[in-house]
């Protein structure tokens, strides 16, 4: 009798070599059918860090890389959990092993549906990658879809609400997605190792020592819960020094102004983007097919703007050029107090001849290092649990002074993008617009907008 697929292991493990966690093991043949599927592949074209590698040189990792160590994460958890916390010795509050596929599952693929350049195409298009991603996984169309339905029917619907967080076992959903997950826990570090930074390592060999499940979740013991305040440090650290550097949000700026200019001139000349942005034409024209979005990656638009970059649109080839060549905007702090003079910094960058709608932005970037349960809350944490030597459950920062400190605090900034050439002119316009730049530049002090005497 042949074995069913969802039981089949590879005769000889799978390994993939890995910079953050050495191997990455695969044993069953599920899992090596959807690493080898199209709409994984497609990831190996996709940045993790979008324009982050524009200042950190190193971040060219790709979300395929992401998506592996992922599972790898989830791989091992599961290990710990069915050898040391199995469902059989503790009932409800242990480990049932036959949840380990659809965990691995969406583990792998929880990042399958993002896009090129994610959150700004996202923004510009008003896609969605986390429905885009159930749409992946429930359409019969895709390979994986296909790949997932063999092994049980249902089956790629059961992934897809890991991914919503609507499946019934809190322990999956938690382990995928939460405040410690396996999906931050290998972003923090794959991003650290790439960009050459410090800041997101943690010791995760100690934080698998000491997460265990529970029957609401995963939770943490009691002598590994500093291993958890470094890893909310590096998070926080992470954010603020990598994820919100103001150079990587500049070019997200033109990258944005850019997307934003393209499809404004589509609509006078559509002729042109047809013809060299072929791809490009069903966002524009707002109505697109799951087979449309999964054409696109980062070097299908980087070729579109290496076309545009001779344009006879001016503003539409500066910022491809902007872009290609990292000519970052140029950005300054301001607060809500000084809110109000943006309006006049914008009217001074119009009358030196650029157009404030595609050369200026309010860029707020903010996050919250973590947060503990809020019932009232829109976007619902769940918040981390620490298991004392009595069993009892205590949120971690009524135990942690440190993420005390740090738990439902928004860090962050909100900046005001223009070009640099506004603080740092060329010889030409300082001698045309010389009255304007000394204006410009009284609103500046220490990378700040103020208020000038």
């Amino acid at each position: 009798m042949p074995i069913p697929y969802k039981e089949q292991l590879l005769e000889n493990e799978k390994v993939f070599r890995d910079p953050v966690h050495n191997y990455v093991h695969v044993q069953h043949q599920v899992i090596l059918d959807l690493i080898n599927s199209k709409e994984v592949q497609r990831l190996r074209r996709i940045k993790q860090l979008g324009t982050t590698s524009f200042t950190f040189h190193g971040g060219e990792h790709s979300r395929f890389s992401h998506s592996l160590g992922v599972y790898e994460n989830a791989r091992r958890i599961a290990d710990i959990f069915v050898r040391k916390y199995p469902k059989e010795k503790l009932d409800e509050n242990g480990w049932d092993d036959s949840e380990r596929l659809v965990t691995l599952s969406a583990a792998l693929l929880h990042d399958v549906g993002h896009g090129p350049y994610s959150h700004t195409f996202e923004h510009i298009f008003n896609t969605n990658h986390e429905q885009v991603t159930v749409d992946i996984i429930t359409n019969p169309q895709t390979e994986i879809y296909q790949i997932l339905n063999r092994v049980e029917e249902g089956f790629p619907e059961k992934v897809a609400s890991v991914i919503t967080k609507e499946y019934p076992n809190p322990q999956v959903v938690q382990m995928i997605s939460s405040q410690v997950d396996a999906d931050r826990m290998d972003y923090l570090l794959r991003d650290a190792y790439f960009t050459g930074t410090q800041y997101g390592q943690f010791d995760l060999t100690r934080i698998l020592r000491v997460i265990r499940p529970y029957k609401g979740g995963i939770a943490f013991q009691a002598n590994g819960m500093h291993a958890v305040e470094d890893y909310i440090v590096s998070r926080y650290q992470m954010y603020m020094q990598i994820y919100f550097h103001p150079v990587s949000r500049g070019m997200e700026v033109i990258l944005d102004h850019l997307l934003k200019r393209a499809h404004k001139l589509y609509q006078s000349d559509s002729e042109y983007f047809e013809r060299v942005s072929k791809r490009l034409v069903p966002f524009f024209k707002d109505h697109y097919s799951l087979e449309d979005y999964l054409r696109l990656d980062d070097g299908v638009l980087n070729t579109y703007f290496s076309e545009w970059s001779d344009y006879s649109d001016s503003i539409l080839s500066d910022l491809a050029n902007r872009f290609l060549n990292r000519h970052p905007f140029k950005s300054i702090t301001f607060s809500d107090e000084t809110r109000n003079q943006l309006a006049k910094m914008q009217e001074i960058i119009e009358r030196v001849g650029y157009n404030p709608k595609y050369y200026t932005a309010i860029n707020s970037s903010w996050d919250l290092p973590y947060d503990f349960y809020r019932p009232q809350a829109t976007n619902q944490r769940t918040q981390i649990e620490i298991i004392l030597q009595d069993g009892t459950l205590k949120e971690l920062s009524t135990l942690s002074p440190l993420v005390q400190a740090l738990a439902g605090q928004s860090q962050g900034d909100q900046r005001f993008y223009f070009p640099k050439e506004m603080i740092a002119p060329a010889k030409k316009q300082i001698d045309l617009f010389d009255e304007s730049y000394q204006e410009f530049s009284s609103y500046i002090h220490n990378g700040e907008l103020i208020k000038p005497e």
